[in-house]
């Protein structure tokens, strides 16, 4: 931000969720001032995007009122007093519906509201409404069934990840200044990646889940997806008290990326030009082996199974036409696995992490890997085909991330670049236990010296 005559902070043409926070405090710009061009964009464009699955107007402008009223009279609700945000529709609000991407839900007004959307909004934040997702959250892609693909903001043609995919998709386009998003196998880091926004999976257990949608319970975790890692950092002090102590000296770790597979040539390029950039951010880079992470993914994919199958046991017979096809054959599979298999999935899964701690956080602060094998394939490429077919073609699609939800630890993605096509590519930072709050700081050492973060895609959406 600049400054104006008389020196107080002028708002500028692409803030961040702070810098916005900043200027709404200062009365450089009012809270109903950035909640109504956001509800304008979302307008102008919410016909062919989809990206938000209700808006709620007339509420966001009311609350937004109230605290321009609140700052007027000396009043400070809180860090995000003011700013517009939305959310994944998965995030249960008193009185309002919830309906999580699926069917058998339209209509559910939860009697209570989570945990942590009571925070953000306790801190001041304003809520425009409820954001697209894959079906009860189990699309790396962000296919619903029932509602389509989302459109990625870089180019319609092409996915936005999943299964927070609304949430990326209105990040990036300018339309909030954050959102809430989940990742069970890598749903915020995915449409982060895909979007080119800034995503931060917190540690198992960091963020209050109570209010939120269960898919499988010893995986979920609720995140936030954003314009920066400083943004990220600052949801995560509101939610959850946590700030980081300031570092020195950081050490990352960062396999050759010529070796990474599945990767391609683009995917390990970035991955390469993120070590220099930090490197040139003044870390310390470590050669570490590429971590191997099939048998992980494996295992994973059986805990989520069995997990969700039991969430889902009360529906999968009796409301089974409710369902889509893929999202039916993905949970229920999880009924065919024994508790033995279950409990040996447990017992590999204590192993593989005490391996994985040891291997790189025994030397480093932080892990280097891309986000994605790929860049975000077209609608058609992840969507067309039998249920086998898009199941095979999309099953890599979360061979970086599901691990790091296996092990339990934070990850930030980070936009790092683009394809010569145009499209975003990303990388994340993994960190071990609750270095949550590190890890949005060595994310802000990266985007000191970088500014991927701050491209925008073109507007408006083909």
């Amino acid at each position: 931000m600049g400054e104006d005559a008389v020196g107080a902070p002028v708002l500028s043409d692409d803030p961040t969720l702070t810098e916005a926070a900043t200027a709404i405090a200062t009365g450089a710009v009012t809270s109903e001032r950035l909640v109504q061009a956001a509800l304008d964009s979302i307008a102008s464009v919410n016909a062919r995007t989809g990206w938000f699955v209700r808006v709620e107007a007339e509420r966001a402008l009311a609350q937004a009122r109230e605290c321009d009223r609140r700052r007027a009279a000396g009043e400070r609700l809180g860090a995000l007093h003011g700013v517009p945000l939305a959310h994944k529709d998965m995030f249960a609000r008193a009185g309002a519906p919830m309906e999580c991407g699926s069917p058998i839900l339209r209509g559910h007004r939860p009697a209570h509201t989570a945990t942590v959307l009571a925070r953000l909004e306790a801190a001041g934040a304003v809520t425009l409404g409820a954001l697209h997702m894959a079906e009860f959250a189990l699309s790396p892609v962000g296919d619903n069934a029932h509602l389509g693909a989302r459109p990625n903001p870089w180019n319609a043609a092409h996915v936005t990840g999943g299964s927070s995919s609304g949430s990326g998709a209105a990040v990036a386009a300018r339309q909030v200044f954050a959102a809430l998003g989940s990742d069970t196998g890598g749903s915020v880091r995915l449409p982060a990646a895909c979007c080119g926004v800034t995503g931060l999976k917190p540690s198992l257990g960091k963020v209050p889940m109570d209010g939120v949608m269960p898919l499988a319970s010893s995986l979920d975790c609720a995140g936030f997806l954003a314009r920066s890692a400083g943004d990220c950092g600052q949801l995560l002090a509101v939610v959850t008290g946590e700030e980081d102590r300031a570092h020195e000296s950081w050490h990352v770790a960062v396999p050759a990326p010529e070796a990474l597979a599945p990767a391609t040539d683009e995917v390990r390029t970035t991955v390469a030009a993120a070590a220099a950039t930090l490197r040139e951010a003044g870390c310390r880079l470590l050669a570490v082996p590429v971590p191997d992470f099939a048998l992980a993914g494996r295992i994973a994919a059986l805990v989520l199974g069995v997990e969700a199958a039991a969430e889902h046991e009360r529906w999968l017979a009796s409301r089974r036409a409710e369902y889509g096809v893929l999202t039916h054959r993905r949970i229920s599979r999880g009924l065919t696995y024994s508790a033995d298999d279950y409990a040996e999935a447990l017992r590999v899964r204590a192993r593989l992490r005490q391996e994985f701690l040891h291997t790189y956080f025994a030397v480093a602060d932080a892990l280097l890997l891309p986000t994605l094998p790929e860049p975000a394939p077209t609608i058609a490429e992840a969507t067309e085909g039998t249920p086998e077919d898009v199941e095979a073609r999309i099953g890599d699609f979360a061979y970086w991330t599901r691990a790091i939800n296996l092990f339990g630890l934070p990850a930030l993605a980070l936009p790092a670049g683009f394809t010569s096509g145009g499209l975003p590519m990303g990388v994340q930072l993994i960190g071990p236990p609750d270095s949550d709050a590190a890890l949005c700081r060595l994310g802000t050492r990266f985007q000191s010296v970088s500014d991927w973060h701050r491209c925008r895609p073109p507007s408006p959406v083909a």
